[in-house]
């Protein structure tokens, strides 16, 4: 096969005049941040999803750990999430001063497996971190059972998920807070940026609260006046500007769009490479539409003389942006010099070794996937 003349990346924004009009117009209004466009983006996010509240972050892991505080998760606490992710599903946990512990992925669904969840769950577990992962919903009946029979707070981590379906519901409304990501390479994008959905005004309050540095309008402060406020915790700088907000309104107009156009690549995908030896399409859990935020095949190295990262360099030679998702969290030297040891989630691990990311956004046309396909078929064999 000929190199591409244009390198295909993994994952891409889809930005029309629309979207560039809400920006400039933004720009040209009274307000760049803590303005009337991010309460009408967050509006838009949870009225999507069918959520009671929105809450709007500078980023998808600001809005984890806003999750984190709301939850109530200290020094003490332990939460359970999965290895294999990107790293902030965990480092929320460690943000608050908790222990994050990790339960390995069930094979087919390559989530995480609510019977390790259950064999984690000690005196110290105060919350489940499940991740939707690739945007395929998380298990989330039998994890919400898990987690009302040992009083655990959930907090699903979809910024792979926006757009997905669970058993006829949105995600958005199975845990007791979901956030998703707004990141270039997601569904939809605000540049950089999270929001928290949640039906609980106790938590909505709180997230309210952190984001903007603990600090709040008391009755103490109406009394002095309209100038006054008060800090009251310990919260941080976690604000979105209007000017993402912006980006995000007129984005979210788009979302069912796009998100069909990523199911119809991976139909295609699934078509092409399903006879493919040594490929392994992936698994869809059953009454679950995924968001297909990324398409991760399985490199079988029994099957294939090639290794992985052979497979990577010759794809990527050809111009065709293949990834990997993602190493597993704990081998990270940060959580190694914790005293997280390899072979704690196998599962995991080896999905890990095998794993190749091929490109997937809404802009790709069949002819991007036929040349992926192509690729991939002339280097494999």
């Amino acid at each position: 096969m000929e190199k591409r003349n244009d390198f295909l990346p993994y994952g891409h924004q889809f930005i029309d005049d629309e979207d560039i009009q809400a920006v400039v117009s933004t720009l040209r209004s009274p307000f760049l941040t803590t303005g009337p466009t991010i309460a009408e983006f967050e509006k838009a996010v949870a009225d999507y999803v069918g959520a009671k509240y929105g809450v709007a972050f500078s980023n998808g892991t600001a809005a984890l750990h806003g999750a984190c505080y709301a939850a109530g998760i200290g020094e003490s606490d332990e939460a359970i999430t999965t290895p294999l992710t990107f790293a902030a599903s965990a480092n929320c946990i460690r943000y608050m001063g908790g222990t994050a512990v990790f339960a390995d992925i069930d094979n087919k669904t390559y989530n995480i497996d609510p019977i390790d969840i259950e064999r984690k769950i000690t005196t110290k577990t105060k919350a489940i971190i499940p991740v939707d992962f690739t945007g395929q919903p998380a298990d989330m009946d039998a994890i919400m059972e898990i987690a009302k029979k040992h009083n655990l707070v959930v907090i699903e981590d979809s910024a792979h998920s926006l757009g997905a379906d669970y058993k006829g519901k949105k995600v958005g409304t199975l845990a007791d807070m979901t956030m998703f990501s707004f990141h270039p390479v997601k569904p939809v994008t605000t540049a950089e940026g999270g929001v928290i959905v949640t039906n609980n005004e106790e938590y909505y309050e709180k997230l309210k609260l952190f984001r903007s540095h603990g600090i709040t309008q008391t009755a103490y402060a109406e009394e002095q006046g309209a100038w006054y406020y008060e800090m009251v915790d310990l919260g941080y700088n976690y604000r979105m500007t209007d000017l993402q907000a912006a980006l995000g309104v007129s984005q979210m107009h788009k979302l069912e769009s796009f998100i069909e156009r990523r199911r119809e690549i991976a139909a295609l995908y699934d078509e092409l490479l399903n006879d493919v030896s040594g490929v392994g399409i992936p698994f869809q859990l059953e009454n679950t539409k995924s968001g297909w935020h990324l398409y991760s095949i399985q490199l079988d190295s029994d099957e294939l003389s090639k290794s992985r990262k052979e497979i990577f360099e010759e794809m990527r030679a050809l111009n065709i942006g293949v990834h990997v998702h993602y190493i597993p969290v704990y081998w990270h030297p940060y959580y190694q010099e914790l005293g997280y040891e390899k072979g704690i989630c196998p599962k995991a691990e080896e999905w890990y070794e095998q794993a190749l990311t091929l490109p997937i956004f809404p802009g790709m046309t069949d002819n991007d996937v036929a040349d992926v396909v192509k690729a991939l078929k002339t280097v494999v064999n």
